[in-house]
């Protein structure tokens, strides 16, 4: 027996296409209670966005010419999507050649300031340097990396003989390669902090946080500068002044 059709899935194309298609799958979910993901999935199979075009062209051919212009003149109104529909540009031809899941996210960045999507990258370029502490921690000066990268066997006359070429990293290669990674990441992170202080308004929150971010990324250069030139163990000291005070 057919599995019935969940009457939710037609109502969701209603409210898809009664905001145009200027509405998230997000927003469609919320308003029936239901996942995302499903949203997202009767989107594709039933082809909304096809089917929208389509509704759009057949009630632009059976508008009336009386709306403007001359009788008979073919530039009256009545052509074309109302002003200020976006329609067009959301799935006419991003939608021949982008994926689904990109387009949704296009959409949501349309609500984003160039500033917002500066603090994005940010907050992304920051959490990547965090992880990395992980991922490239090197223990002490006897940590060895030993991987595997090609083997050959070989048949002789007599015995098979195994050959195996390996990729040895010691703990100095790895920690120098760590600290230059770093210092790059760090680099990019401060021209973007920079960035968005150019963009963002004056009274806006997100400043205070990254100056303490940056400040964070201050010390901890710092600190990578002092172990590349191996310099003594001294604390590490930082004097913040305002604009116009004297050394």
């Amino acid at each position: 027996m057919p599995r019935q059709r969940d009457p939710k899935r037609d109502e969701a194309f209603e409210i898809f296409k009664k905001h145009n298609g200027n509405i998230q799958n997000r927003e469609i979910a919320r308003i029936l209670d239901v996942p995302e993901k499903t949203i997202s999935g009767w989107k594709s199979k039933d082809k909304w966005n096809e089917k929208l075009n389509g509704v759009l062209q057949k009630n632009e051919r059976s508008t009336p010419k009386k709306r403007g212009g001359q009788p008979g003149n073919k530039n009256a109104l009545g052509h074309g999507p109302p002003k200020g529909n976006q329609n067009a540009l959301k799935h006419g031809f991003f939608s021949k050649y982008i994926p689904e899941e990109t387009l949704e996210i296009m959409g949501m960045l349309e609500e984003k300031s160039p500033a917002d999507l500066i603090y994005d990258q940010i907050m992304i370029q920051y959490a990547a340097i965090i992880r990395a502490q992980q991922i490239m921690f090197v223990s002490d000066q006897d940590d060895l990396t030993k991987e595997l990268r090609k083997e050959k066997n070989t048949l002789t006359e007599n015995m098979e003989v195994s050959e195996k070429e390996y990729e040895v990293q010691f703990a100095w290669d790895k920690h120098a390669t760590f600290l230059n990674a770093q210092s790059r990441a760090m680099s990019e992170l401060r021209s973007l902090i920079k960035q968005f202080n150019e963009l963002a308004h004056e009274d806006d929150e997100r400043r205070l946080k990254l100056e303490q971010m940056r400040l964070s990324i201050e010390k901890t250069k710092a600190e990578v500068d002092k172990i590349s030139a191996g310099s003594d163990d001294k604390p590490i000291e930082i004097l913040i002044k305002r604009k116009g005070e004297e050394s």
